[in-house]
């Protein structure tokens, strides 16, 4: 049976931010038509891999008020107490951390976890231990933004580069306003992005789980016991 979500997720037009590799590859492409066959087989894989890597779907966020959505594609590595990373300001208490793994085959765009408004993004450079390693989140190169919720609580996204991503991109500003859903950066090319729970909220995710960037409910900030509602397109 054909998975058509799936299919629409793949096929899906590239993002912007990967135009220029996706260009670069097929320059290389006709260079080879003029130099070297082989060339242009190469650079014809990788436009194709490029167009893939950057591929941009849109997703359906649940509405319900106080749900907390994966920020990304990927597989959950890590969920544990930690202090969050001291650059953010945060208070200096354990918190619940949801860490999630971004392969190269997964989609790599972020998304803002719940409703809110952006009060801090601080960015803080570092190694680039391969992101599945439980050191990647406190070693390696990372940005990391706070949203103020509406009841006055806070939750932290970190975006970690890992062993070949090497550039951690960041739409988002300071003072602007977060939509659960919407777009806010990307990675490339593998990476992981932690969640930061407000204190006194439990994850309602596990180590292992699969998760959709804008989709997955990793939390309620609520009732507990809420369902998710209907979604919308972002």
């Amino acid at each position: 049976m054909l998975d058509i979500a799936a299919m629409r997720a793949t096929l899906s037009p590239p993002h912007r931010a990967g135009h220029p590799f996706i260009l670069g590859s097929l320059i290389v492409a006709g260079i080879g038509l003029l130099f070297w066959s082989a060339l242009t087989w190469l650079g014809v894989l990788g436009a194709l891999f490029c167009a893939f890597f950057f591929r941009d779907p849109d997703r359906v966020t649940p509405t319900a008020p106080g749900l907390v959505v994966a920020p990304a594609d990927g597989r959950v590595v890590e969920v544990a107490r930690a202090m969050p990373p001291s650059e953010l300001g945060l208070a200096a208490e354990p918190v619940w951390r949801v860490a999630i793994f971004l392969s190269v085959l997964d989609v790599h765009i972020n998304r803002f976890p719940a409703d809110g408004r952006v009060m801090r993004i601080a960015y803080r450079p570092g190694k680039f231990l391969s992101a599945g390693d439980p050191a990647a989140g406190e070693a390696n190169e990372r940005n990391g933004l706070v949203l103020e919720l509406a009841d006055g609580s806070a939750i932290a996204v970190v975006q970690i580069a890992g062993l070949i991503a090497r550039r951690i991109i960041c739409f988002a500003a300071e003072r602007e306003l977060a939509r659960a859903g919407a777009r806010f950066g990307l990675i490339r090319f593998g990476s992981r992005v932690d969640v930061y729970l407000p204190a006194g909220i439990a994850p309602r995710v596990i180590e292992g789980q699969r998760t959709v960037g804008g989709e997955t409910v990793i939390a309620a900030l609520t009732d507990p016991t809420q369902e998710p509602a209907h979604g919308e397109r972002r």
